[in-house]
């Protein structure tokens, strides 16, 4: 697969919730261009997968 498609296949999985394999998707368009989209998409992703706010919880 090329850079491209593994950001499309990225977005597809994200737009199913399913986040870790769109990570995993991103991260191989990465490896293959450090300058792909993907780039911006796993910094989003990896924002909200760390996002933490103490008034949301409540054990």
């Amino acid at each position: 697969m090329t850079a491209e498609e593994d950001y499309q296949q990225g977005n597809a999985w994200r737009k199913q919730g399913d986040f870790k394999r769109a990570l995993d998707c991103y991260m191989e368009a990465i490896a293959l261009d450090p300058e792909s989209p993907a780039v911006a998409a796993k910094e989003m992703l990896d924002d909200i997968m760390s996002f933490y706010c103490k008034d949301y919880y409540n054990p």
